[in-house]
């Protein structure tokens, strides 16, 4: 029996799904789509599959994987769905296909628990601000009990608590195989684990890494894995530049300082003037974020020439000098220690590699690359390629990748026309098979989308505000069940307390806003309030609340966007892409800013409809997508939904839902 009969069988109404799963619906995208992965694993070929939203693509990949017998690797954006994959999806899967097949989960070193500095941390006579001896007293009760040491388990652990970098390693500060507790090592055990295991599932934020620097194990994954996928592949482009590019930050200067003196005083008081190198260091982290002045949390700093935008050339020389020195100086206190720890000998290769990374940002920038500085609690120093077509090109499917296989590619979302351009160019993927698959949903029927035509515009002042004081109105004639997608931060904060102020005193409906709770708890908290009986929510959310988001039913039935999500045009990333594409001959708006805003939108409009049985409404509140030509190209980009010509008619259909209930139906 060949592999596309037993993956076509697997699909089929009477197949092995539809009598073990109690939702599953056979869907002819589903098949398609598996047939395609199935095609791809037998020719050894990349594929880039675009699933929308109801295909069921989780199955559509996994299922001709695990009857391949090949050695998998998964790959996704986000730890959450690492972990459903993990825990819920290929274990309900292996079960019913009867495979003896054994799965890993691999993460990240931050997502591990370090017993040698969870040691360490108890040891200091002062915890860092925000930690408590009885936070880390309960970090060391779980230690013992726990196999994998993943701090996924840890119920009520922040995934922003300041505990954290406290009891886990970086690259780094882990001390390897001269660490006290190498053998018991929580990270060691992942990586054992994964190069046993048939089906390894990772983030692409590890796979970037061990690309970067083949530090997280996924190296020596590589060669054996005859199926590599790649599930939300739309963030593939952004986070691979985040890696392949150079990064040096102040609170890796402070880190560092801090490491240094813990380990001075513990292990070789007396020997070295601990206090005098930290402080030194301490002061040229500090130097450097004065370098730049006055600047606003969240400006990025164009960098052309020698020194950034706005930035005294001889201040920043010198600052950057100052940080070279400072570190130069750390090394030869270090080497003189070497011996007597092995926490000495990685500290003596941080302060190198600190050392290093300020010289290369004394030097020009790589060709091909953009430079620029992030300006916030901290300074961050960014030298980024832009995007990854080369690496991709070269160490993934090229002769330097070393390995064949077939590479699965796919998303709800990767572009705006049938060649998939928008994913397929930057990621270097232009001779790949593509497929798009559509939805199996009724989005005529299912969806309704709405465009005011009477907002300020965009960039005024007011826009924010008319926003805030319509999503109230709408909000409160559907009883909540609102999201509201912002494209700034800016905008998330005047629309969110505006919505606040709204409902203070009436307590009608709860606004939660992101940043106030983590995003795992204000998405609970939201589908509770807006369960039945519950009282209405509005979430207001912006950044990564636009994707990755599972609201179905009754409980999400309106989405407000407040503007085209077009990219930031000062972002020193975006103007260089921009004019990247211009040298080329092309149109960075055409080419660049609306693929992007395209695929933005689609990603957010797809919150709204997650079932066969769903209902609701999209209300962009930006007149372009009807007013401007290029309006029609984004419009395009949307599902199919019903169009409404006008207030009362949007009016009309949020009533009609508060009386039509639907019913959730839990889909495969």
């Amino acid at each position: 029996m060949n592999l596309s009969f037993e993956v076509e069988a697997v699909f089929s109404p009477g197949g092995v799904l539809s009598r073990a799963a109690e939702y599953f619906v056979p869907r002819a995208g589903q098949t398609t789509m598996a047939l395609a992965v199935t095609h791809a694993i037998e020719g050894a070929y990349p594929i880039v599959l675009e699933a929308s939203t109801g295909v069921g693509k989780t199955f559509a990949y996994l299922v001709p994987s695990l009857l391949s017998g090949e050695r998998v690797l998964l790959s996704t954006a986000t730890k959450a769905l690492q972990d459903q994959l993990f825990g819920r999806d290929l274990p309900h899967l292996v079960k019913v296909l009867g495979l003896p097949v054994r799965t890993a989960l691999l993460k990240g070193r931050a997502s591990y628990l370090c017993l040698h500095r969870m040691e360490l941390a108890r040891q200091e006579t002062r915890l860092a601000d925000g930690v408590s001896a009885l936070a880390l007293g309960k970090i060391e009760i779980w230690s013992r009990v726990t196999r994998t040491g993943d701090l996924a388990e840890l119920a009520g652990l922040d995934e922003r608590s300041p505990m954290i970098p406290l009891v886990t390693s970086t690259r780094e500060n882990c001390l390897g195989a001269q660490c006290p507790r190498f053998r018991a090592c929580h990270v060691n055990l992942a990586r054992r684990e994964a190069m046993a295991a048939d089906v390894v599932v990772i983030n692409h934020h590890l796979f970037f890494a061990d690309l970067a620097v083949r530090e997280s194990g996924v190296a020596e994954l590589l060669p054996s894995v005859r199926i590599a996928i790649f599930d939300e592949a739309h963030q593939l482009n952004e986070t691979g530049v985040q890696f392949l590019g150079r990064n040096f930050t102040t609170g890796q200067l402070l880190d560092f300082a801090r490491d240094l003196l813990a380990a001075g005083l513990q292990l070789a008081r007396g020997l070295m003037d601990w206090q005098g190198v930290g402080a030194a260091i301490e002061q040229s982290a500090r130097v450097l974020r004065l370098a730049v002045g006055r600047q606003s949390p969240g400006n990025k700093l164009r960098w052309v020439g020698q020194t950034p935008e706005g930035v005294d050339t001889g201040t920043w020389v010198q600052a950057l000098g100052a940080v070279q020195v400072s570190c130069q100086q750390a090394c030869a206190v270090l080497a003189r220690v070497s011996e007597v720890a092995p926490d000495f000998v990685r500290l003596l290769e941080r302060s190198s590699e600190l050392a290093e990374r300020a010289e290369c940002f004394v030097n020009t920038c790589e060709p091909g690359c953009v430079r620029w500085v992030d300006v916030g609690a901290q300074l961050r120093l960014v030298e980024s390629p832009l995007n990854i077509s080369k690496a991709v090109k070269d160490k993934i499917l090229g002769a330097d990748g070393g390995f064949a296989k077939s590479w699965v590619f796919t998303s709800a979302t990767l572009g705006d026309d049938d060649k998939l351009s928008w994913f397929t160019q930057s990621c270097g993927l232009t001779d790949a098979k593509v497929l798009r698959v559509g939805s199996p949903f009724d989005y005529e029927r299912q969806a309704a989308v709405y465009v005011p035509r009477d907002f300020p515009k965009p960039g005024d002042p007011t826009h924010s505000v008319k926003v805030a004081e319509s999503a109230a109105i709408w909000s409160l004639q559907l009883g909540g069940r609102t999201m509201v997608l912002t494209t700034t931060l800016r905008a998330l904060r005047s629309i969110g307390d505006a919505l606040r102020a709204a409902f203070e005193h009436a307590g009608d409906l709860e606004v939660l806003v992101q940043g106030d709770s983590p995003k795992r708890i204000l998405i609970e908290r939201f589908r509770k309030g807006n369960a039945s009986g519950g009282r209405g929510c509005v979430l207001v959310a912006s950044a990564s609340f636009w994707e990755g988001i599972d609201v179905p039913g009754e409980a999400l039935q309106l989405v407000i966007i407040d503007k085209l999500p077009f990219p930031p045009p000062n972002d020193p990333l975006v103007e260089a892409r921009g004019k990247m594409l211009e040298s080329q001959g092309l149109s960075a708006f055409s080419d660049y800013f609306l693929p992007e805003a395209a695929v933005a939108l689609k990603q957010g409009a797809g919150r709204l409809i997650r079932r066969e049985t769903d209902q609701g409404v999209l209300i962009v509140c930006d007149s372009r997508l009807v007013s401007m030509s290029y309006g029609r190209r984004l419009m395009k980009a949307l599902p199919p939904m019903h169009r409404l010509a006008s207030e009362q008619e949007l009016m009309d259909r949020l009533e009609q839902l508060t009386r039509i209930g639907t019913t959730d139906c839990p889909q495969i």
